[in-house]
């Protein structure tokens, strides 16, 4: 059987969603906390086979918690949550080791398949790397430009604030970035900084 803990600061979606995990097949129990800080400070206790954290949070916010929580117990399973406002946290978060990301308003059959991944996933299946182990293969070689595109991304900056930066103007930004994404895979913005992470690009 499987115990979640759901962190969310805000106390209507915190509630929301522990009743739609906790109505999920195989779910043995769902507690909730209201920060990072808390998180952190039950986990070594409840030992939680899924952590569902919030991006945003006051306090050390939700990303932090997970680096903290993955230095501290690497073979925690967290997933972030998220309203989509936020990519380029939840791209830190999965360079630190989230296993991905769940937006809030996700219907109840999406949130019962991530939590059954997690399920299936557990935390002694070899099969599962960690999403920080260092990509197969040879590195892409990036230009000066593309990493500096990539650096401005992994802060949350816009392509026009990077252009700024870079004294380029915002479609030479935007060249950039598509050659960056072709060489690194990357489907968008959020993958690109998670990518450079594990590449080794960013730190």
């Amino acid at each position: 059987m499987t115990t979640v803990l759901v962190c969310d600061d805000a106390p209507l979606a915190r509630e929301a969603v522990r009743r739609a995990v906790g109505a999920v097949p195989g779910v043995e129990r769902v507690t909730a906390a209201g920060s990072g800080e808390e998180v952190l400070a039950r986990y070594p206790l409840e030992r939680p086979d899924l952590v569902l954290m919030d991006v945003r949070m006051p306090g050390i916010g939700g990303v932090e918690a997970c680096r903290r929580l993955m230095t501290h117990h690497p073979d925690a399973v967290v997933v972030m949550l998220t309203m989509g406002e936020d990519p380029d946290g939840v791209a830190r978060a999965i360079s630190f080791g989230a296993r991905g990301y769940l937006a809030k308003d996700s219907s109840r059959e999406e949130i019962a398949a991530t939590v059954s991944y997690a399920m299936v996933v557990g935390r002694d299946n070899p099969s599962v790397r960690s999403v920080r182990t260092r990509p197969a293969g040879t590195p892409p070689t990036l230009t000066e430009r593309e990493q500096q595109v990539l650096d401005g991304m992994s802060r949350g900056r816009s392509n026009a604030e990077i252009g700024r930066e870079l004294f380029l103007s915002e479609d030479t930004v935007k060249t950039h970035a598509r050659r960056l994404f072709r060489k690194l895979s990357a489907a968008d913005r959020a993958q690109a900084v998670a990518l450079g992470f594990r590449w080794g690009f960013l730190r």
